[in-house]
């Protein structure tokens, strides 16, 4: 179709638009003669490539793969047992709102029976502690007129263990006495800003109480909970006495070499083995889970972690004033009886730390009973009594460790040179004591009480010379006299013997 054609076309299409005239037909062109046709070749057959050879899987993948099917069968089948899980609703918070003058606090309460017993001991024989001892116990003679009959339990809770502004108490729980029963009485803070009305609260059970009694309470605790105060500007309580009964299972409970960590003694001293309980290193995280929304519920774990601690704190006082109490006249572990010793020494109360020392010694055969003795000896020496105190010391060589020898020959040596002056025993020991300062020190240069051994040792040697020559600086000559002095050195190395 030529150009003409194609725009006549056009022209009559459209609105309005007129058909046009029937385009005329093409003359046909004459038919042109038929050329042969020509035979295309066959298009080439695509074969497939050769597949290679399959290789075997390892039996180990084959294994791995059956066992984590079956798994996932397995885990799929429980699922359908199960049915859709649905999440818990939060419960509520485990302590209740109190309207106070002061504001409204947040407050979690119990009271336990007389007879109730946290582990072997029981709560109420806290009440039983008479102050002097408690005084003596804790070396602190501000505790001797205390009336511990209205004592005030405390341990908090807090959002770490920095110290300082940035760490709030958020729980505080106070425990005392109400006759023979105690009250469990837990502060919550229920929002952050809002401590002042928990603060007054806690000053005011404070000004009924005549002291505190805490486990870590003076280097954590009560500076924490005073640094909230200023923070405040709520006026601080008077300070009351302050027992702090960490300083006392330190001293008690050394030679356990377990430490004295609060869940320890709870196990070990009062044979109560806590179930479900929250670990400490996570609690500050539950509160900041509630503190942003959380299930208040699960601050339940924390509130009773902080109620054992303070049933730990009552009982603890009660088993540590008993036996201090008791001298040693019950049946226990020989390494607290050398505790107790050391603290009744240290408190001046001589009669006291003589017995539990005499005690553990009779408890054990090994390094606590030669401590032990080693301590009875010197008390022994305190009164004038030598020959016991060398008694003593010579049943001590007999189980005392590397390291406790050389003390031991020197106390010896000091004993006979000064209390009984019997010299050659003296030389003996002080001989004795200087290879031992060796071997216990590895000869190390400093000044340590092995370095008394070489004058003492000079000293006696010339006090020796004295006695065998009979008040002359020098000793006799001859051979009768070398037979003295060696049959003298022989008689000391027999009695000086373990066992004799």
């Amino acid at each position: 179709m030529d150009l003409k054609r194609k725009l006549a076309r056009l022209g009559g299409i459209g609105p309005g638009g007129k058909p046009g005239a029937k385009p005329s037909p093409a003359p046909e062109a004459p038919e042109a003669s038929a050329a042969p046709p020509v035979e295309l070749p066959p298009p080439p057959v695509e074969t497939p490539p050769e597949a290679e050879p399959r290789k075997e899987l390892d039996p180990r993948i084959v294994a791995l793969r059956r066992m984590l099917g079956d798994w996932s069968e397995r885990q799929g089948a429980a699922v359908a047992r199960r049915g859709p899980s649905t999440a818990p609703r939060p419960g509520p918070l485990p302590a209740e709102p109190r309207t106070t003058p002061h504001g409204v606090i947040h407050v979690a309460e119990r009271l336990l029976p007389p007879e109730h017993h946290h582990g072997n001991a029981p709560l109420a024989e806290a009440l039983d502690v008479e102050s002097p001892l408690v005084a003596s116990l804790a070396l602190q003679p501000g505790l001797a007129g205390v009336d511990f009959q209205r004592m005030l339990f405390l341990d908090t809770e807090t959002t770490g263990l920095a110290g300082g502004t940035g760490t709030v108490p958020f729980l505080v729980g106070l425990a005392w006495f109400e006759g023979r029963s105690l009250r469990v009485h837990q502060l919550f803070l229920n929002r952050l800003g809002e401590e002042a009305p928990l603060l007054r609260a806690l000053a005011g059970r404070m000004a009924e109480s005549s002291c505190l009694v805490t486990f870590n309470g003076k280097s954590f605790d009560w500076p924490l909970l005073r640094t909230r105060f200023v923070l405040n500007r709520v006026a601080p309580p008077t300070e009351l006495p302050h027992l702090d009964l960490l300083h006392c299972a330190r001293r008690v409970f050394k030679y356990r070499g377990s430490g004295t960590r609060l869940v320890h003694l709870e196990e070990q001293v009062l044979d109560y083995h806590r179930v479900g309980d929250v670990d400490g290193s996570l609690i500050p995280d539950l509160y900041f889970r509630f503190l942003r929304g959380g299930d208040g519920s699960a601050l339940t774990p924390v509130l009773e972690h902080n109620a054992n601690d303070l049933l730990l704190l009552a009982a603890l006082l009660g088993v540590l004033g008993r036996r201090f109490r008791a001298s040693g006249a019950e049946g226990e572990d020989p390494r607290d009886l050398l505790g107790f010793a050391g603290v009744a020494l240290r408190a001046r109360d001589y009669e006291r730390a003589h017995a539990f020392a005499r005690a553990a010694a009779a408890g054990d055969t090994g390094a606590v009973g030669a401590e032990a003795l080693a301590m009875a000896s010197r008390l022994s020496r305190r009164v004038g009594d030598d020959r016991t105190a060398v008694a003593n010391l010579q049943r001590a060589l007999a189980s005392a460790r590397a390291d406790q020898v050389a003390p031991i020959h020197l106390s010896l040596a000091k004993l006979y040179e000064h209390g009984l002056k019997d010299f050659p025993r003296a030389l003996h020991h002080a001989r004795l004591a200087t290879p031992a300062e060796k071997l216990r020190r590895g000869a190390a240069p400093r000044r340590t009480p092995g370095a008394q051994v070489v004058p003492g040792f000079t000293r006696i040697r010339v006090g020796f010379q004295q006695v065998s020559g009979s008040g002359r600086s020098n000793p006799p000559r001859g051979p009768n006299a070398l037979s003295d002095i060696g049959s003298i050195h022989r008689a000391t190395v027999r009695d000086a013997r373990p066992g004799t």
